[in-house]
């Protein structure tokens, strides 16, 4: 039986291993290799806003948002749905129409939006900021103001 050839020691020098989350992780985008965020933008909202109203599941957000803002919004969802079950409203489809969309970009890769949302007695804005992980954008944050 040959012998077995030696072990070849790490290449790297002691200290340079790489992380596991920096190689297998969510990897940053740059702006010139996202879509434009805009169309993203006025879905997400449109979806934001029908959760909130129980009209829609937050499951059909979850792979357009990040770990923090799904569970901001399902602790959201649980306040609104007690809400509505205390004062004995049944949830319904919300009557609205998207209005303005303002965009910038603080950093590349990066967007935050204001969405105004119109509804028969009142306007409401959504605050969203999107990463651009692994070429395709993500909701770091969203709130309803």
């Amino acid at each position: 039986m040959p012998a077995r050839p030696a072990l070849l020691a790490d290449a790297r020098p002691s200290g340079s291993y790489l992380d596991e989350d920096e190689f297998f992780g969510p990897q940053a985008s740059r702006r010139a290799e996202l879509p434009d965020p805009e169309a993203l933008l006025q879905s997400l909202t449109h979806c934001v806003v029908e959760v909130m109203a129980g009209a829609r599941d937050l499951e059909q957000l979850a792979r357009w948002v990040t770990d923090d803002v799904y569970r901001s919004l399902s602790m959201r969802v649980v306040l609104a749905n007690r809400s509505r079950r205390a004062k004995g409203v049944a949830p319904q489809r919300p009557v609205f129409r998207l209005g303005r969309v303002i965009c910038t970009e603080p950093a590349d890769g990066v967007v935050e939006a204001v969405v105004m949302v119109h509804q028969p007695h009142r306007a409401r804005a959504v605050a969203i900021r999107l990463e651009g992980l692994d070429q395709r954008w993500r909701a770091s944050a969203i709130t309803v103001l």
